[in-house]
């Protein structure tokens, strides 16, 4: 295994392609110094399992072995790669947000790529079948209301119900050191931006987060999985993403506010989408009179066509220099930005996004999983006993998650 794993590397390098990723210095654990290694970049460790097979590849632009695609470097490496399969964002991770991606053919390879974010989001009997192992690979931030954990769920169903194995290539998740928010127990609440019943951030890889749908029972049949685990990384260590996981997370402090601010976008509040800047600033053109801190959203192709308040200038907070620390101290969302915008909102009747009639389900109680949190916002119920009805629920959760995960708390 020693000799293999030599010559896997040497090839490797010989091919030009980085074993180690590409990833900022702060991606190394304090104590020993070493550095972070995903789950694909470890290739000496699943390698031969793919050698003389078709391989289904669940991929966008945050699947990399070093600095390339993992598509890419697959093939360089010998394997055979007859699908690769899309989810949110598409492929190449350059569509809006809710967008629908249609299917493909990689101009590079030739490969069909087949999309989870259109006609269906379940890979098929017919699309699985010359597949004889699934590899899934994405880089997930660690909220319920991020569809990547949704795609994860409709693949290994699809997966057990055509008796194809599911390999995964695990990675940090950025927010992995927070367990936090009101727990969704009530499936009217479920909908394409949250199905299962987690927190609103649930601190789970990929990895751990598929034992998990496996073990509750989500699935009608389990579905075999293999976890090529990440080396030398627990879930209260800082990770530095280095790519972009989707269009409107485009910088680091993005992905680390996610978890608070997806929130606004059931609210009349502009979550920066519309900007370069999006998930890090706050605003609305109501709240001129209570801020001076402006921008204007604009139309933006691939990040965000119609966004809230387009062509209109909002005023509010701006976090891009937010000190994320203060969130990791306290290893919770922050609902103080919720509260204060929504006290300095003028037309508090508007501010959050009107229930459907159909389902008396508003935006906003969709992605938190609960309209408990709206209704204690409007009545000024103190923050402190709001996250203190979070607590049972957000206990049981907890130690349902401990079964299932592959790596340190």
């Amino acid at each position: 295994m020693r000799f293999t794993s030599i010559f896997l590397l040497t090839f490797l390098a010989i091919s030009g392609i980085n074993c180690v990723p590409q990833l900022s210095s702060s991606n190394v654990t304090t104590s020993s110094k070493h550095a972070i290694i995903t789950g694909a970049d470890q290739t000496e460790k699943y390698l031969s399992y793919l050698k003389g097979k078709r391989i289904g590849l669940v991929a966008n632009q945050s699947s990399l072995i070093g600095s390339k695609s993992s598509v890419d470097s697959l093939i360089s490496l010998g394997i055979t790669i007859v699908k690769v399969f899309g989810p949110e964002h598409g492929f190449r991770g350059n569509a809006s947000n809710g967008a629908v991606v249609g299917d493909e053919k990689d101009p590079k390879t030739g490969i069909p790529i087949i999309s989870l974010y259109g006609k269906n989001e379940k890979p098929t009997k017919q699309q699985l079948a010359d597949v004889d192992l699934m590899v899934f690979d994405i880089q997930d931030v660690g909220c319920r209301y991020y569809t990547n954990i949704n795609t994860l769920q409709y693949v290994m169903e699809a997966c057990a119900e055509n008796g194809k194995e599911l390999l995964i290539l695990d990675r940090p998740n950025p927010n992995g050191y927070v367990v936090d928010g009101p727990v969704m127990t009530d499936d009217k609440f479920k909908s394409g931006i949250g199905i299962h019943h987690t927190p609103m951030t649930h601190g789970m890889t990929i990895g751990e987060f598929a034992q998990y749908l496996n073990g509750e029972g989500y699935l009608k049949e389990k579905c075999k999985i293999k976890v090529i685990t990440v080396a030398n990384w627990n879930h209260d260590m800082p990770y530095v993403l280095p790519i972009n996981p989707s269009p409107n997370l485009n910088t680091q402090q993005a992905v680390m506010l996610f978890p608070s601010l997806c929130m606004f976008e059931g609210t009349a509040i502009n979550e920066g989408r519309g900007t370069k800047m999006p998930f890090t600033i706050l605003g609305a053109p109501a709240l001129k009179d209570k801020y001076s801190f402006s921008y204007k959203p604009i139309s933006i192709p691939g990040m965000s066509e119609r966004p809230n308040h387009k062509d209109s200038v909002c005023y509010g907070l701006d976090l891009r220099n937010y000190d994320i620390d203060n969130l990791r101290k306290r290893h919770q969302i922050n609902l103080t930005w919720v509260i204060e915008l929504y006290k300095a909102y003028p037309d508090k009747a508007h501010f959050f996004g009107q229930e459907r009639a159909s389902t008396g389900v508003s935006p906003f109680d969709l992605r938190i999983g609960t309209d408990q949190l709206r209704k204690q916002i409007i009545a000024g119920v103190p923050e402190a006993e709001i996250r203190k009805s979070w607590e049972p629920e957000l206990q049981k959760f907890k130690a349902i998650r401990k079964k299932y995960l592959l790596y340190p708390d």
